[in-house]
């Protein structure tokens, strides 16, 4: 059965299960990643508080460096799915490799500025005496495997844009199995102390990426696709992705400035600002995922010139953004008693927490028609307004954000303005998809 002739139940069903089969996936490989940071975290942080302040230095700025760069992925999936839809698998690989190329060019640079720059970055940062030293060993040992990590992000986003979000979800899983047993092996059993921690980091990065390059050398050759670099497709590459550059750096500078502002509240507040924050990022990589699964299936309609397909996936991965955001929202709202205890004891800072996670519940239905919208505009390679849509969100949010603590507002008064952020996101991409001048069919955009 075609998808013009199917009936409204039998296409929903469909959609339904591309989006399972493609968001359960991604899903497993995103909580993947942050278990890396905390299995580090678990084995320095039995080498001593120094060197667990030291790792958590270094880890916040490689973590900044790299997310930085998520737009390897991002760009890459629209790219190659657009391709794949047009059935050019060819040039679909070739656009993927390029990616990859642009990733590698991107680390070593990288590698380049960190090396010399590291005892800098680290105190400003603002690391004690004692713990700087540790950071800045981590901090330039792990900096060797950044140009791995980018060729991750630009490989996973060639297979989900060729639909297949499994093999990065099986490469995940080896790869947080291999830092662990590594990181034991190198800090303990070779008495490396923290230097074994972050070569352990680097080996399976390195492990991760030369598994995804052969999978899509394997790809490339059975389909005829070139591996040699190629400047205009690696700057294509680097044109695509530099508005979602722009809309990722708008999103950090926001998370920033909440962070700051909740610090001027009080040491309970920043302390439950970042319970919530963390809580607010575990719930993001269930509903990015939805969006993964968005980048994927959106751009595969377009590039097969099925303008009606995207836009009724569009709708049904909506509903499913909805319907995923009501079910955290009140998954939240039960948790919190079990919750917070996890993360500290200290009533002060449970009574600053509790009245803002209310507020972070309400705000999921939003954050699901947020996170959905947004893939779906990657996956038609609508960058550019992307971009500009967050740089309006980052103007509402700021000033708003800034007058909490001039007004007297607590840290549920920052969570209010946190939602009225997402509110601004979710009109801004609402406008866009009701208009439709992002449905631009074709192999490219």
């Amino acid at each position: 059965m075609t998808q013009a002739s199917a009936t409204p139940r039998a296409a929903r069903r469909q959609h339904d299960r591309e989006i399972v089969a493609l968001a359960v996936p991604a899903f497993g490989a995103l909580v993947a990643e942050p278990l890396f940071v905390m299995a580090d975290s678990a084995i320095v942080g039995h080498l001593g508080t120094a060197q667990l302040a030291g790792l958590g230095v270094a880890s916040a700025l490689l973590t900044t460096a790299v997310s930085v760069f998520v737009f390897l992925a991002y760009a890459t999936t629209a790219a190659v799915a657009r391709r794949m839809g047009a059935g050019d698998l060819q040039a679909a690989l070739r656009q993927g490799i390029d990616g990859i190329w642009l990733a590698l060019l991107l680390g070593a640079a990288v590698i380049a500025v960190v090396l010399p720059t590291a005892p800098a970055l680290v105190e400003l940062f603002g690391a004690s005496d004692t713990a700087a030293p540790y950071a800045t060993t981590y901090l330039r040992i792990s900096s060797l495997g950044i140009p791995a990590m980018l060729m991750v992000l630009a490989a996973t986003g060639v297979l989900r844009g060729l639909q297949d979000t499994r093999t990065p979800l099986y490469v995940a899983i080896a790869g947080f199995v291999a830092n662990a047993a590594l990181n034991v092996g190198l800090v303990y059993g070779a008495d490396l102390g923290i230097a074994g921690s972050a070569w352990g980091t680097v080996i399976a990065q390195c492990g991760m990426a030369a598994v995804y390059l052969t999978v899509v050398i394997r790809g490339a050759r059975k389909h005829g696709a070139a591996l040699r670099p190629d400047l205009p497709g690696i700057r294509a590459s680097a044109q695509a992705g530099a508005p979602l550059l722009v809309r990722t750096l708008s999103l950090r500078a926001i998370l920033m400035i909440a962070t700051a502002v909740a610090a001027r509240l009080g040491d309970a507040d920043i302390a439950a600002h970042q319970i919530i924050l963390s809580l607010w990022s575990l719930l993001a990589f269930a509903l990015d995922a939805i969006a993964i699964a968005g980048q994927a299936i959106i751009g595969r309609y377009l590039g097969a010139g099925d303008a009606q397909g995207a836009r009724d996936v569009c709708r049904r991965m909506v509903q499913w953004g909805v319907a995923a955001g009501v079910v955290l929202g009140i998954l939240v709202v039960v948790a919190r008693p079990v919750f917070l205890p996890l993360f500290t004891s200290d009533p002060l800072v449970k009574d600053a927490a509790l009245p803002a996670l209310i507020v972070v519940a309400v705000c999921q239905p939003i954050s699901g028609v947020v996170f959905v919208l947004d893939g779906v505009l990657m996956g038609a390679g609508d960058g550019p307004y992307l971009a500009w849509a967050m740089l309006l969100t980052l103007a509402v949010f700021a000033p708003v954000a800034l007058l909490v603590p001039a007004l007297g507002g607590g840290l549920t008064a920052l969570w209010v303005a946190m939602n009225l952020m997402m509110a601004v996101r979710m009109l801004t991409l609402w406008v866009r998809t009701r208009s439709g001048r992002w449905l631009v069919t074709g192999a490219t955009r």
